[in-house]
């Protein structure tokens, strides 16, 4: 009897579940994503939207999705092309979009953490007041954090460790490295992600900041003669979705989405894992390099000494100057949030 009533429970979860996702609503979303040569937009967000979206939704919920450097899309537009409603969903680095609001670099600051855990510990922190900013001054809603392998110099000559960055030209991408870069006596130069490798092979920049992996899958190695791996950070990504279109749907595609998107948000951080771990294996030629090109550059270790040059400039010019951009309530509320998870403490001007 006992084992009937199981075996009729088990069915009846079973036909559950399979009627969910049949009574889901057919649903078509714009997606525009992350730079298309990056990790994390070919291993997990366009497997997410072209492969588990339609599968575990039973082909009800599908995704039409188009990397933004395909697009010809300026990365620092990207949260404001999601309030006018030019795609429903986004895929961005939220430190690019810190010139609207300096609460989208704070969890990223240059060099505040060094592993994939204290990263995502630092961001889940501060989760609420993103999603907070984002709905309150861009209609949009944060679904997803995720993040890239560690943002390291990729240099067209060899360079001789942190001195050898003095007077150079050092292509960045938010405001927090430019913070850091002032404080070692280099010149920061803004450039998009697809503008690198031609920049470098010309000596429009004598070197270029993102991931250890990122650089590789873009061919970077084919322009940079060595690599520098001091981090300044970790790229953050995030999921956000126009929340107009997000009001408007039904609340079964809501839940459904919801229940992906955390799963997705695991999924993004293992990556960032793996990439981490494999990046100097197929930077130097070896294996395994599983997610990368084998290619042959020559990596720069970081001295002991420049280790701590390094923790003095992130407790120093780079917290102050974020700080001075973002104002005293905005320091105070990072030093209960971000700060309070990392045993650090912003000025608050």
């Amino acid at each position: 009897m006992l084992q009937r009533i199981l075996s009729g429970l088990v069915v009846a979860i079973a036909t559950t579940l399979s009627a969910s996702a049949q009574d889901l609503p057919k649903v078509q979303f714009k997606v525009i994503g992350l730079n298309g040569p990056t990790p994390a937009s070919i291993v997990d967000e366009i497997p997410f939207w072209r492969k588990t979206i339609p599968e575990a939704s039973k082909g009800a919920i599908t995704a039409d999705i188009t990397p933004l450097d395909q697009m010809g899309v300026d990365d620092k537009t990207m949260l404001r092309l999601l309030k006018l409603g030019v795609m429903d969903f986004a895929g961005m680095d939220v430190s690019k979009m810190a010139g609207d609001d300096p609460r989208f670099e704070a969890c990223d600051l240059a060099g505040l953490t060094l592993t994939p855990d204290k990263a995502r510990e630092a961001c889940n922190a501060y989760r609420d007041v993103i999603d907070k900013q984002m709905q309150k001054n861009w209609g949009a809603k944060l679904l997803a954090f995720g993040g890239n392998s560690p943002q390291v110099f990729w240099c067209r000559d060899v360079i001789n460790g942190l001195e050898g960055l003095k007077g150079k030209k050092v292509r960045v991408f938010n405001n927090t490295m430019r913070d850091f870069l002032g404080g070692v006596g280099a010149t920061a130069v803004s450039m998009a992600f697809a503008e690198v490798v031609p920049a470098l092979n010309n000596g429009v920049v004598d070197c270029a900041v993102t991931g250890s992996l990122s650089g590789n899958t873009a061919g970077w190695n084919e322009v940079a003669k060595s690599i520098y791996p001091m981090s300044l950070g970790w790229s953050i990504n995030v999921l956000a979705v126009n929340l107009d279109r997000w009001n408007k749907l039904d609340p079964k595609v809501r839940e459904f989405l919801v229940e992906q998107t955390k799963a997705y948000e695991d999924k993004m951080w293992a990556t960032v894992k793996k990439i981490t771990a494999e990046a100097d294996n197929c930077n130097t030629n070896k294996q395994p390099c599983t997610m990368g090109k084998l290619a042959q550059t020559t990596i720069v270790p970081v001295k002991p000494e420049e280790k701590e040059i390094h923790k003095k400039l992130v407790e120093g010019a780079v917290l102050a100057g974020w700080a001075k951009r973002c104002g005293a309530a905005c320091a105070k509320e990072w030093n209960e949030t971000v700060g309070k998870v990392l045993g650090l403490k912003a000025p608050t001007p």
